[in-house]
C-alpha cells in the first residue's frame, strides 16, 4: 500500500496590481460625504486646537481627532480598494464604515458639538456689541458647528451604507 499523498498547498492569494483609484467608491454618494467629513472634521479640530482650550474641550479636540483619523483611514482603503488588508473587517467593509459612521463619527462628533456648544453659551456674553476683552465665543460657535455638520455627515454616510447593505450589497 502507498503512503497517502501530501495535502496540497493552499492557494496562492490573488496578486495585487498597482495602486490605482476605485473608481466605483469614487461615483458613489460615500465619495463626497467623506471629503466633507474629512473637511469639516479637520475644520473642527484645527479650530479647537488653535485657541486656548481647557477642561471638557479636551476630550471634544480627542473626539474630533479620533473620528478624522479612522474616517481618513476609511476613505484612503476605499479609494484604493484596499479594504481586503484590514484584518477581521475588510471581509464586512460595508458593515465596518457603517458601524464607524454610526457609532464613531456620529457618536463622537455630536459630543463634540455638544461640548463646544455649551461652552460657547458660556462665553455668549462675548457678543455683546462693545465689549473689548478676548473671548474666544466664536471660536468655540465656529467648532460646535463644525462638528455638528461632521456629526450629520457621518450620520447620512452611514444610513447610505445600511441602504445598501440592505439591498444585497457587500462593499463600497
Amino acid at each position: 500500500m502507498p503512503p497517502p499523498a501530501p495535502p496540497a498547498p493552499p492557494p496562492a492569494p490573488p496578486a495585487r496590481g498597482p495602486l490605482s483609484l476605485h473608481r466605483p467608491f469614487l461615483r458613489s454618494p460615500l465619495a463626497p460625504l467623506r471629503l466633507g467629513q474629512l473637511l469639516l472634521g479637520a475644520a473642527c479640530w484645527a479650530t479647537v486646537a488653535a485657541h486656548k482650550y481647557e477642561g471638557a474641550a479636551h476630550f471634544a479636540l480627542f473626539a474630533a481627532v479620533l473620528a478624522w483619523l479612522l474616517a481618513l483611514a476609511l476613505s484612503g482603503l476605499s479609494l484604493l480598494g484596499r479594504w481586503a488588508l484590514v484584518p477581521l473587517l475588510g471581509a464586512r467593509w460595508l458593515l465596518a464604515n457603517a458601524a464607524h459612521d454610526l457609532a464613531l463619527g456620529a457618536g463622537l462628533y455630536a459630543a463634540a458639538a455638544g461640548v463646544m456648544g455649551h461652552k460657547a453659551a458660556r462665553h455668549s456674553y462675548c457678543s455683546l456689541p462693545g465689549y473689548s476683552q478676548p473671548c474666544l465665543y466664536r471660536a468655540y460657535l465656529a467648532a460646535a458647528a463644525c462638528a455638528a455638520l461632521a456629526a450629520a455627515l457621518h450620520l447620512l454616510s452611514g444610513l447610505y451604507c445600511l441602504a445598501r447593505r440592505r439591498r444585497g450589497h457587500r462593499d463600497i
